[in-house]
């Protein structure tokens, strides 16, 4: 899968090329591309922002720029093609189903903000929009940072463990059930006896209801969205019933 990452701050971007996302780079798994719209303009000055028509404080990214920088990307790679996401506050906020789509996708072209936004023609130039939640950020680097990541995870080969993905908070809707590793005693605090039993049907459905409980606690939102089986919903009355 390709990433392009449209951004005036490449090198925030180093970190991206260690750890299990670098040896997808390293292997062809990932391929990650970061350009600054710089490179593309036409002045001496190599500008990239103005002063907003009709006043106001701070400077607005410029239109062609950016439209530059999406011209080139698309002959780079033989106008195949990509899905834009501008990365803005105004965007709707980024979930596991955001990643889960992306990562299907061949190539990813994530559009980074700066200073008080965009020209206004510039959203006509993506497919959709995307924040990374209800916050202001300097800029979209740490934005397009998470969702490369969340996104990139789930590209097969990426993960060691296949199983990785689909066993973690929000993979299906609900947040993951607590993990424990040795010691079997720590500071007074044991680890559940049933996940030392070695009966697999028992520590499945302890990690099942301890996922329930922790989401019904913890984002008891989700569970309105999330599809629950009637052994999920007998489960939760059983919590339910332990409060």
């Amino acid at each position: 899968m390709r990433f392009e990452i449209v951004t005036l701050f490449p090198e925030l971007f180093d970190g991206l090329r260690t750890g299990l996302l670098g040896k997808a780079c390293d292997a062809g798994t990932i391929d990650l591309q970061t350009i600054t719209p710089r490179e593309l303009t036409t002045d001496r000055h190599r500008t990239v922002d103005d002063s907003p028509y009709g006043g106001g404080s701070g400077m607005v990214l410029m239109p062609g720029p950016i439209a530059n920088t999406l011209d080139h990307l698309d002959e780079a790679r033989g106008g195949k093609p990509t899905h834009r996401v501008l990365l803005t506050p105004q965007g709707a906020r980024f979930s596991q189903a955001h990643a889960r789509r992306f990562s299907a996708l061949d190539c990813l072209t994530l559009v980074c903000g700066r200073y008080e936004g965009f020209d206004e023609r510039i959203r006509g130039l993506v497919d959709e929009e995307v924040s990374l939640g209800d916050f202001v950020l300097l800029g979209g680097e740490a934005a397009a940072l998470a969702i490369v990541e969340a996104t990139a995870r789930l590209v097969p080969g990426v993960l060691g463990n296949v199983h990785s993905a689909a066993d973690e908070s929000h993979a299906d809707g609900l947040l993951e059930y607590p993990q424990y590793t040795r010691p079997e005693e720590f500071r007074g605090e044991k680890v559940p006896d049933v996940l030392r039993s070695g009966n697999h049907a028992a520590i499945a459905r302890w990690r099942r209801k301890e996922s329930l409980r922790r989401t019904l606690e913890r984002r008891p939102d989700l569970l309105e969205a999330a599809e629950l089986s009637d052994e999920d919903l007998k489960l939760l009355n059983e919590i339910r019933e332990q409060r």
